[in-house]
């Protein structure tokens, strides 16, 4: 069984890299009849065996043609990173490995990386050393996690016990977010029990910033959540402006920085997020700018009890030391060693490797707006990070745009809706994006918009 196991790796291997080696030279979004030939996949239930040789053929023949290349360093859309060569390399043999991180006694060195790996991450986004973080699925996962931490710590403070209590009849959070939060948050805020009439969206600013001249008296403690990175603009919230006051009433600042955090890794960036370590919780990605392989989520709080308070479980077959363990940090009890890939990141490039791919980002960013302002296109915000809006004048003409430049494989970018109009939104966040992909995809953009 392990030969065959070895021999089906080493094929899989060889169809990886020749589907990797031809990214340049394939359209970033498959072809109508790629997408069509997906219809081999459908059949009925197997009676007996196949040869599993067959099957992984059939994955490369009708699977590779049909995928979004979001490897290429053309890919524009949904703030979706690559995966780091070493990063890939790194899942191969976890994959192999096939560690289960639920407790430390099932996989020493998968407990050792994450307890590395997230001491890494906080060291690199400058937050306090008390910080406790651990991996999740995504950052939906992460903000929906923190929120419940909040919302266990907030109401502890009340002096209930939502362990020993439940949620009802439970003594009213106040909640203040951003009119321009992720819809995660919104999310989020539901599955932890807040209703839409607790909740209060304050106006934001021309760069999708909340305004925080806007909020409301403190007068009891409130969970607030705020943003860094924009999803629209990359700009963030003013949270030296907000966060003091909230606390000082006893109140919670979430932070969901799904991508924008990690602009505190760069000297030259970090002041577009200043005041993020504040906070009392914090949620990140690093399947997004890290380019971790997905899916790769990063909860943070600030106070260890709190994470705890929320998420810890007991079992007569559970460990009963002070041990990290895992599944009393997050939601999830089974789990993948997510953290090897961003270990792995993280001690290649190191603190400077990391902090100029971000400066390197921006720089593209910046480059492909100006470029693409001056040949007609209108700038709806000024670039914030790693992200920009353009519009092609009329929101019909900017859709025609959009789906002009999806149809002709180049590069792919998509589209939203900015305070009433239409817009191209891009996005630069593959650390393969290089300087002759930006240009190819200014010169695509162009054309289309002729």
């Amino acid at each position: 069984m392990s030969d065959e196991k070895a021999e089906l790796i080493a094929a899989a291997s060889r169809l990886a890299i020749r589907y990797l080696r031809s990214n340049n030279d394939s359209p970033v979004f498959p072809s109508d009849a790629s997408l069509a030939n997906l219809a081999d996949f459908d059949a009925t239930l197997p009676a007996g065996a196949t040869d599993p040789a067959a099957i992984l053929e059939l994955l490369d023949r009708v699977g590779s043609p049909a995928t979004v290349r979001s490897t290429s360093g053309r890919y524009f859309g949904f703030v979706t990173g690559n995966s780091e060569p070493i990063a890939t390399a790194a899942a191969v043999l976890a994959l192999a490995w096939d560690q289960n991180i639920a407790v430390p006694v099932m996989s020493p060195v998968a407990a050792r990386l994450d307890a590395i790996a997230t001491r890494w991450v906080c060291e690199l986004l400058g937050l306090p050393q008390t910080a406790t973080a651990t991996f999740c699925a995504g950052a939906s996962v992460a903000n929906l996690t923190c929120i419940l931490a909040a919302r266990d710590a907030l109401l502890a403070g009340s002096g209930w016990d939502v362990n020993e209590r439940g949620l009802f009849g439970a003594p009213e959070i106040p909640v203040i977010i951003s009119a321009e939060s992720h819809i995660s948050v919104d999310k989020a805020l539901r599955n932890a029990g807040f209703g839409r009439q607790s909740i209060l969206r304050i106006e934001t600013d021309e760069l999708g910033r909340m305004k925080a001249d806007r909020l409301p008296p403190l007068t009891r403690p409130s969970l607030v959540v705020m943003q860094a990175g924009n999803v629209n603009t990359g700009h963030s919230d003013p949270f030296a402006d907000v966060i003091p006051a909230v606390q000082a009433s006893g109140g919670w600042v979430h932070l969901d920085g799904a991508f924008g955090l990690w602009a505190a890794v760069s000297p030259r960036e970090r002041h577009q997020v200043a005041g993020a370590e504040l906070a009392d919780s914090w949620a990140t990605d690093a399947h997004k700018w890290l380019n971790a392989p997905y899916d790769s989520g990063i909860t943070i709080c600030r106070r260890a009890e709190d994470l705890s308070r929320a998420m810890s479980v007991d079992g007569a077959y559970l460990p009963s030391s002070n041990e990290r363990v895992l599944m009393k940090m997050g939601l999830q009890m089974s789990q993948r060693a997510r953290a090897i890939e961003a270990w792995a990141i993280m001690a290649t490039g190191g603190r400077q490797g990391i902090a100029a791919m971000i400066d390197r980002h921006c720089d593209l960013a910046a480059h492909m707006a100006e470029r693409l302002v001056a040949s007609g296109a209108e700038l709806l915000a000024p670039v914030g990070l790693n992200q920009m809006l353009l519009s092609f004048g009329t929101d019909e003409r900017t859709d025609d745009v959009i789906r002009a430049v999806q149809a002709d494989g180049t590069c792919w970018v998509g589209g939203t809706t900015w305070k009433g109009r239409r817009a191209m939104r891009v996005s630069i966040c593959d650390t393969s994006t290089s300087f002759e992909d930006v240009e190819c995809s200014i010169a695509t953009i162009t054309k289309c918009s002729r």
